[in-house]
């Protein structure tokens, strides 16, 4: 006699990057078994590639993640994740004021929204005549320093795959990305002055991304503070 066939209930959320509506479903133990084996070996590029392969098989396929910005891919997974294993995440959080006491705190993930910086632009100029057109980060550009912030050790990298085009004369000649080596990316990046360089640092810091705001209280001063969790890392530490 066959055994009988569990039923898994399905979801609908919006994409923030383009507003689309796409369904997706709970993990399941074989697939939660791929984030744990993958998770124990520690290494970054079987992470990106299990959390890729949960939300592929949790939205039933019908997504390209290699091309989706990271946010994306992030705020897919958490809540894939919040109906997996519980919508609640329960945080070990350092408290700013002292910087050495820990505070316990419980964080709704149905609350976690992808937020952007105000004026935020993917036109960088650069000098009155060059600029360039950037791109969104996908999770493909963190598969070798893993899911985390942008840091000195990924920046050239992830800074370098996330430009478009770069253009001329004030956009009368452009420059595809895609058509240019990843040794003339980073030189071209490594050439610019540091006013230039903090205008891609800006672009960075107030692009869209998961951000939730927490409060936590010192048990030892009695100090309450604010913390703001941004990226996929900071909502399961």
């Amino acid at each position: 006699m066959a055994l009988p066939k569990l039923t898994t209930p399905t979801f609908e959320l919006e994409i923030p990057s383009t507003d689309e509506k796409v369904k997706y479903r709970p993990f399941l133990v074989r697939e939660e078994k791929i984030l744990l084996m993958a998770m124990e070996s520690g290494e970054n590029k079987d992470i990106v590639q299990a959390v890729k392969d949960i939300v592929t098989e949790c939205t039933f396929g019908k997504l390209k993640l290699g091309n989706m910005p990271m946010f994306d891919v992030e705020y897919l997974f958490l809540n894939i994740r919040a109906k997996s294993v519980g919508e609640i995440s329960k945080l070990n959080l350092l408290c700013p004021d002292d910087k050495k006491t820990y505070a316990k705190v419980e964080v709704d993930l149905n609350k976690v929204q992808v937020q952007v910086g105000d004026d935020h632009t993917n036109k960088i100029e650069l000098t009155d005549d060059m600029g360039i057109i950037m791109t969104y980060p996908t999770i493909d550009s963190f598969s070798e320093s893993g899911i985390q912030t942008i840091n000195a050790s990924n920046m050239l990298d992830i800074i370098g795959s996330s430009i478009l085009q770069i253009y001329e004369e004030k956009g009368e000649k452009v420059y595809e990305a895609k058509d240019q080596t990843k040794k003339e990316l980073t030189e071209f990046i490594e050439s610019m002055n540091t006013s230039q360089f903090q205008k891609i640092q800006l672009f960075f810091d107030s692009m869209p991304k998961l951000k939730h705001t927490v409060k936590v209280k010192n048990h030892k001063t009695k100090k309450e503070s604010e913390i703001v969790l941004q990226g996929l890392n900071d909502f399961f530490a």
